[in-house]
């Protein structure tokens, strides 16, 4: 086992993984811009390391500062956290290349699953069903560019290869938009990810969003920890997340786990990731893979009782998974929502002071924040500033706690989305279950302020 990681993120996160160290025993490193000084996990840690001003660029981005206070501070691993550097396959390499543990897949599995028409490939040969569409990426000439979208048929959407995020997408629902809107998310693309490359899908009207969490060692052992829903979304950006999915049948997540740990096995995949999924009609269609931690592991943690980050650091240091695919059992239900420090309904950001932070408490409510009262909220990053999470034995007993918890959160000083939640947590169609990926867009519509 590691000795000393350093870590590679900040926020809730950084302080996620802090907690894990702590409880293997390990030394955590923290680094921190200028602007996260003032953090919980920067004042609770052993050692700390600024590598940098606000802007991410300079800092968390900056591949040979984060490298150097690995050095200085004789760390023998780097956790990544999610976003920034995480599927990054140059950091992975350059970190290795170093002489460090990348906590993360391989290099070579991370440029394989970050670009999207490699990933569907893979997916195709491993059996993993896909959304009907191009076989790699759209030739130059239009008239084959045509004749694709007719085989799939309309709508169809355009994808970056190397997007992410929500962004490089264009739906197309008509023959006489379809040359320009491929020129359109080719030149976006070759902009915001430095690939032109796009690839074609056809486009599903009304899918949910469903992923299922697996886990992998070096030595072929792969395992999948049940599934999240994770549909209520905004611009493609989730909002709240639940495990399990509602309403859909055991046999079936059963099936597509059991695929999804085929393919890591046939890749050589290691570490924790996460296998995305339209769901429609009973049908699962693959869409990617994030080969990182995710923002809503906590609720797989809780049904499972599984500590994902844990281990994450555990198969890094060349330790077998600790469990079987028989003894993962998903018990009750559980259910996180994203604290955003924004305007509940006209989502601007809100940075700024939290004159008063009080998180709640009580049977089977998590928090995870690296908030507390007086601390800065920065304005050069995302806005999430916590997760609130629950486990009941059932859906509704987990959405009656969540009920609960929302209404003992006090933050001042700062809006947030905690309003919205309040809301949607007694909206009829979620309480139901199942709604699918454009609900809440549709809600925000019908309840604008």
């Amino acid at each position: 086992m590691f000795k000393k990681i350093l870590v590679a993120n900040r926020g809730e996160i950084a302080l996620r993984i802090q907690r894990a160290c702590r409880e293997l025993g390990i030394k955590a490193v923290m680094v921190y811009s200028e602007a996260d000084r003032e953090a919980k996990y920067v004042k609770l840690a052993e050692e700390a390391v600024c590598i940098g001003p606000a802007p991410s660029a300079q800092s968390y981005l900056n591949m040979p500062a984060i490298i150097s206070a690995a050095e200085v501070t004789d760390a023998e691993a780097i956790h990544p956290g999610y976003g920034f550097l995480s599927e990054n396959a140059d950091f992975a390499e350059r970190v290795e290349k170093s002489g460090f543990q990348f906590i993360g897949p391989t290099p070579e599995s991370i440029r394989i699953m970050g670009d999207k028409v490699s990933a569907k490939q893979a997916m195709i040969r491993a059996g993993v069903p896909c959304v009907p569409g191009s076989e790699g990426e759209l030739p130059d000439d239009p008239v084959l560019i045509k004749r694709i979208a007719k085989s799939i048929g309309y709508p169809v959407i355009i994808k970056a290869a190397g997007g992410g995020g929500g962004r490089g997408m264009r739906v197309v629902h008509t023959e006489a938009a379809l040359v320009n809107a491929v020129a359109m998310t080719k030149a976006e693309a070759g902009a915001a990810f430095g690939n032109p490359a796009v690839y074609m899908e056809k486009f599903l009207q009304n899918p949910r969003h469903v992923e299922i969490q697996i886990l992998a060692d070096k030595h072929k052992n792969a395992v999948y920890l049940g599934e999240r829903d994770c549909s209520m979304q905004r611009r493609h950006q989730k909002v709240l997340e639940e495990s399990p999915a509602p309403g859909i049948n055991r046999k079936l997540i059963e099936r597509i786990g059991e695929r999804c740990v085929a393919a890591c096995k046939k890749i050589g995949y290691r570490g924790a990731g996460t296998f995305e999924f339209l769901y429609e009609d009973g049908e699962f269609y693959f869409i990617e893979m994030n080969t990182r931690v995710q923002v809503e592991h906590p609720v797989t943690e809780m049904v499972t009782g599984i500590d994902i980050v844990k281990t994450q650091i555990m198969v890094a240091a060349g330790e077998k998974l600790p469990f079987t695919q028989r003894q993962i059992e998903v018990r009750g239900h559980a259910i996180e929502c994203r604290v955003n420090a924004e305007d509940p309904y006209k989502f601007i950001p809100s940075p700024g002071r939290v004159t008063m932070w009080h998180a709640p408490g009580g049977p089977g409510v998590r928090v995870d924040s690296h908030v507390y009262t007086n601390y800065f909220v920065p304005p050069n990053y995302d806005s999430m500033v916590g997760k609130i999470i629950v486990h009941g034995d059932t859906r509704e007993q987990a959405m009656a706690r969540m009920r609960t918890a929302l209404a003992e959160t006090v933050v001042e000083g700062i809006n947030t989305n905690i309003p919205l939640h309040r809301e949607l947590m007694v909206d009829a169609k979620f309480m139901d279950g199942g709604t699918n990926i454009h609900y809440l867009e549709h809600w925000l519509e019908q309840h604008k302020r």
